[in-house]
């Protein structure tokens, strides 16, 4: 991955650039590297591919997240796992040019040829826990499926089929498009035989002649240890179904990740607040400290100020597809006694006085005593 450009360089950008910016961006590039312009100029076409990878990835706001915390890696379409692919397929390009020129250009062999279905997005809410450790979880979408009826022709069972009219069995009709650089041939596929190039006499009842219906999928999947809220887990063709023998796409789960009442995760770490006495804090003591493994002892130290961090290593959580795992980091807190009883006053401003306090309060006991019951009354 570390000889492929920075794709906001590719598209001649800042990082941050708006939406807006970063569409008139990608409509200058492509209209500059697009094949239709470019006839048999191989540097132009993996230009023209570079521009429309750096734009499918920037367009989208998880992707772009994901590549602007961790590069190319965070959306590697070539791997499994996380950051892998889109949500709902990329037609970018298509959807661009079609607002600029009206149309736009377009070719036979794209429009005809088999074509891959579209991705499906499913959320699903972690635990802490959950999201720390792994789990297992159970996921339940809507996909395409063959219709079960006619097995996907379109045609009800034991009935005729005809060339299509509209488009003389070719699949795809072709009219002339004027735009910005002169008349373009515009190649769409078929409306009336959506491709197939035949009509049927009588389509399926089920499908209604589509060939393709709904079906509920439900699956068990695994949740690896370390996943944070906005991680995206694919599964590899088990989304839409394709087109023209084109492969399935993708299912992207996406997860969320529920706070903690205790605990507040800061990367691979975790963060806790311990409360302790002014007793414990001034003369040391041994506490519980809760971490998502179980509780542990540590020693305080006499003398600990409020504010102290201190860390057990290893207690964090593990790195997501990786080895280890951070840490624990426990702040400090000293709590201060908001009531005493008039005898632990006197006692504090006895030790007051011992400490070195005594030419300030001695002669003032009263007033010094007044401050003590203002301050923890």
């Amino acid at each position: 991955m570390s000889d492929k450009r920075d794709y906001y360089e590719t598209l001649g950008v800042e990082k941050g650039v708006s939406e807006q910016d970063l569409k008139k961006a990608y409509r200058k590039m492509a209209m500059k590297y697009h094949p239709d312009r470019n006839a048999e100029n191989k540097e132009a076409e993996e230009k023209f591919k570079e521009v429309n990878e750096a734009y499918e990835v920037l367009s989208d706001t998880e992707k772009r997240n994901l590549y602007d915390q961790f590069g190319h890696a965070g959306v590697n379409q070539n791997q499994g796992g996380f950051g892998g692919g889109g949500f709902e397929g990329f037609g970018g390009f298509e959807d661009i040019f079609s607002d600029f020129f009206g149309g736009g250009f377009s070719s036979g062999r794209r429009s005809n040829g088999p074509r891959r279905g579209g991705d499906i997005r499913v959320d699903i809410t972690l635990t802490f826990e959950e999201a720390a450790f792994g789990v297992q979880k159970e996921i339940e979408f809507l996909r395409t499926e063959d219709c079960h009826t006619c097995g996907g022709e379109g045609a009800e069972p034991g009935t005729g089929t005809s060339t299509c009219p509209d488009c003389n069995g070719q699949g795809q009709v072709r009219y002339a498009q004027r735009s910005l650089f002169g008349e373009t041939i515009q190649v769409k596929e078929c409306d009336r035989c959506h491709g197939k190039g035949k009509v049927y006499d009588t389509p399926c009842h089920t499908c209604k002649g589509h060939g393709k219906i709904r079906k509920k999928k439900k699956m068990t999947i695994e949740i690896p240890a370390g996943v944070d809220s906005g991680s995206v887990l694919s599964l590899r063709g088990e989304g839409q179904l394709g087109a023209k023998g084109g492969p399935r796409g993708d299912v992207k789960v996406v997860m969320r990740v529920k706070d903690h009442n205790l605990f507040v995760r800061d990367g691979n770490h975790v963060m806790y607040e311990l409360h302790i006495t002014f007793a414990q804090a001034t003369l040391g003591a041994e506490v519980i400290v809760p971490t998502l493994e179980g509780k542990v002892k540590y020693k305080i130290t006499p003398g600990t100020q409020s504010g102290t961090m201190f860390r057990l290593k290893g207690k964090g959580i593990p790195v997501l597809n990786g080895y280890g795992k951070g840490d624990q980091y426990v702040k400090v807190i000293v709590d201060v006694p908001s009531r005493l009883t008039d005898e632990q006053k006197e006692r504090l401003i006895e030790y007051a006085v011992s400490t070195g306090e005594k030419d300030e309060f001695s002669s003032k006991p009263k007033g010094f005593f007044n401050k003590v019951k203002d301050a923890l009354s």
